[in-house]
């Protein structure tokens, strides 16, 4: 196993580069083989990866079983992450944050791992019926019965976060983060830090749209950015003004255009983690590359003056995803 820089989330020491393992069984198309899932998710651990991040919701519950087939047996070598709230019920999304729910959802979980103990389960989303305080205080139970190992957030404000810490420690805040995607810098990435959790980004390289997957609007059934005002016409065809500079950047310093965006998302802060998610074992190597990438100052000004107010436009989430959303929203930011 290679050893990667170490960062700090919550009480565990992981790899400075995590796995999402979402795209293995849900959002992108037809997913990739379970052969080709589990070699992809072995190599990550072979690389050093030493973080793999997965939901309840994700396959609708195959992506934890996944996990289970594929890499259980080398548990030692990983933290394991999951989420609840978001699940499914009777095959169709649910969002419940009420402690009963959260209950059940980790126990789903944990049987679909196959484990009794998961490191860190998420909130995966705010359920606006219920108080966070409520939601934590569910997770804080399943800790207390030796279950959880710590708690986090996902995609909540920094408001938000205060009311949970107050009720447990916060280990981790997970949300949205690039060079393309800034809105934790409203609050949430001086929050994280000033109550000691770590950050996590997930889409790194935002959605593929910095790691040259993304040239036009032609996306396969069943994939996610169709329905992503940023990633449909007529917004994608002026972010990809931007990315193009961008990307003519990554070359000028010999670094593809995912490897410029993980070490932008690294040099924001120590407590920061990104998470990238692949099905491909090249585009895996090529991100654990970036984990011993330093930019300097002059190249991340550069990055900032590309990725200026108003070089991305269109919402992050079609309105219906972006109502189930608490994190801030950047002032020219397109709700709709």
């Amino acid at each position: 196993m290679t050893n990667l820089p170490v960062r700090a989330l919550g009480p565990y020491a992981v790899s400075s580069i995590g796995l999402g393992c979402m795209n293995l069984n849900h959002a992108y198309g037809t997913p990739p083989s379970l052969e080709d899932a589990t070699a992809l998710l072995n190599r990550a651990l072979d690389l050093g990866i030493t973080l793999l991040d997965t939901a309840a919701l994700y396959g609708l519950g195959e992506n934890e079983r996944l996990i289970a087939r594929a890499v259980m047996h080398r548990r030692s070598e990983f933290t394991l992450t999951t989420k609840c709230v978001l699940d499914f019920v009777d095959g169709k999304r649910s969002l419940d944050g009420s402690p009963g729910s959260i209950a059940r959802t980790v126990e789903g979980s944990l049987a679909r791992l196959g484990t009794d103990h998961v490191d860190m389960v998420y909130l995966h989303r705010l359920d606006r019926r219920v108080p966070i305080e409520e939601s934590v205080g569910a997770l804080v139970r399943l800790k207390d019965q030796g279950k959880i190992g710590a708690i986090g957030l996902s995609e909540m404000s920094a408001a938000t976060i205060r009311r949970a810490h107050a009720v447990h420690p916060i280990a981790a805040v997970q949300s949205e983060y690039s060079p393309a995607v800034r809105n934790p810098e409203m609050g949430v990435l001086d929050t994280c830090r000033q109550i000691g959790a770590a950050f996590v980004a997930f889409s790194p390289v935002a959605r593929g749209l910095l790691a040259g997957a993304v040239r036009q609007a032609d996306y396969a059934e069943h994939d996610i950015r169709a329905g992503m005002p940023r990633f449909t016409e007529p917004n994608l065809a002026h972010n990809l003004h931007a990315v193009r500079a961008y990307e003519a950047l990554a070359a000028e310093i010999a670094l593809t255009p995912a490897q410029l965006s993980l070490a932008w998302v690294l040099s924001r802060g120590d407590h920061v983690v990104p998470i990238p998610g692949t099905r491909s074992i090249a585009h895996l190597q090529e991100d654990v590359a970036a984990a011993t990438v330093t930019l300097d100052d002059a190249v991340c000004a550069r990055i900032d003056a590309i990725f200026a107010p108003g070089a991305i436009r269109g919402a992050r989430y079609a309105a219906a995803m972006q109502a189930q959303i608490d994190t801030e929203t950047l002032p020219d930011e397109e709700l709709a």
